[in-house]
């Protein structure tokens, strides 16, 4: 079996989708890897390291898509998949809920595509959980972000010049960014606070060192995500928050709800009501995101308030992205391989059938089918 990786197109796209590490585990098992002459630079990869791991290189990017399978992070471009070969494989994040034209156009090439972000969470496919390996890595630069935005210091600072009080920092969402923000400020000196709809997780937040913000609400869902709060959780949440955030030097937020736009946590009053000086990191701007003057890609100020809303974030920690997303690759890929080192879908597998978006050209996730039925009829996903 060969499998391929293209350099990245996505713009802001820094990542490669397996590092030399990686290309030795699968070169061990049989597995021809062929890279794309310069996939790896943006992460501090060059084209040596590949070779020197036993990977092809090549200059074309068509003979990379042609492979058996083809490895990448962002989700391609209708003319990147114009180069899959047919009953080809695709692996990478495929955004299926938010980019149905992506899951049309691999159906129309008769691939099979597996989304890396549909992998179930279950204890069998932890190693290949890419969606929370790169969340670790945003929730971390998160933090940083607010460390450098704000007009003051994380730390408590005892000089003989006076005193100086920490920082006081509120993560809103606990899921892996959020678990891992907190535990990031927590080392640069801050005070930190964690909040999340679902309270079984509270415990996780304190056991960080971090306080856990009680605002009276419940809203576990499945997958490990939160549902959608009703209207009327909604305005009792919004109000509650608005009165705690006026506290916070440093707000980050990362709650989402897959295939829906982003929950407005933090409002214009809340943003108003904080400190000159005050930051917001918002993760969530990829889909809409969670303040409500956030401009998602941008930095923004209102209210003498910063607002960063970074798009892509673990593309730039994108030498350790790499890496942990290669193992997520490797180890899905270990799946699928079967005794004689070609690939072998187990659609039995609840994996493989989790993560399968377009089996053989046919569009077989309920989400990416509905997505794709509320794009064409102009409707709300």
């Amino acid at each position: 079996m060969k499998v391929g990786v293209p350099k990245e197109t996505a713009e802001g796209e820094q990542r490669v989708a397996l590092v030399p590490d990686v290309v030795r585990r699968l070169r061990a098992k049989e597995v021809e890897v062929l890279v794309q002459a310069g996939a790896g630079d943006a992460a501090l990869i060059p084209d040596a390291m590949f070779a020197e791991a036993g990977a092809e290189l090549t200059q074309d990017a068509a003979a990379v898509w042609s492979c058996d399978a083809v490895l990448k992070i962002s989700p391609p471009s209708e003319q990147e998949i114009a180069m899959l070969g047919e009953g080809s494989i695709l692996i990478g994040f495929l955004a299926p809920l938010a980019s149905p034209q992506t899951t049309a156009a691999l159906a129309g090439a008769k691939a099979t595509a597996l989304a890396m972000e549909s992998i179930p969470r279950i204890s069998r496919a932890q190693s290949m959980d890419a969606l929370s390996s790169q969340s670790n890595v945003a929730g971390y630069k998160a933090a940083l972000l607010g460390a450098e935005h704000m007009g003051r210091m994380y730390p408590m600072l005892m000089t003989a010049a006076g005193t100086i009080p920490p920082a006081k920092v509120l993560v809103l969402g606990a899921g892996v960014a959020g678990l891992q923000a907190l535990a990031t400020a927590k080392r640069l000196g801050a005070r930190t606070t964690g909040y999340d709809v679902r309270p079984e997780v509270a415990e996780q937040v304190r056991s960080l060192g971090a306080a856990w913000l009680d605002l009276g609400l419940e809203a576990a869902g499945e997958g490990g995500y939160a549902r959608e709060l009703t209207d009327e959780e909604r305005a009792r949440q919004q109000q509650a928050l608005t009165d705690a955030i006026k506290g916070f030097d440093v707000v980050i937020t990362t709650a989402l709800v897959p295939g829906r736009p982003a929950p407005k946590l933090v409002t214009a009053e809340a943003v108003e009501g904080m400190k000159p000086g005050s930051v917001i990191v918002d993760l969530a701007g990829e889909s809409g995101g969670n303040c409500e003057l956030t401009r998602p890609g941008e930095v923004s100020v209102a209210h003498d308030v910063k607002i960063v809303s970074p798009l892509n974030l673990p593309a730039t920690v994108a030498e350790h992205a790499s890496q942990l997303f290669a193992r997520n690759v490797q180890a899905l890929l270990e799946l699928l391989l079967g005794e004689d080192g070609g690939l072998k879908l187990d659609f039995e597998d609840e994996i493989v059938s989790g993560a399968c978006v377009v089996r053989d050209g046919e569009i077989v996730n309920e989400g990416a089918k509905r997505a794709l039925d509320a794009a064409a009829g102009g409707g709300a996903q």
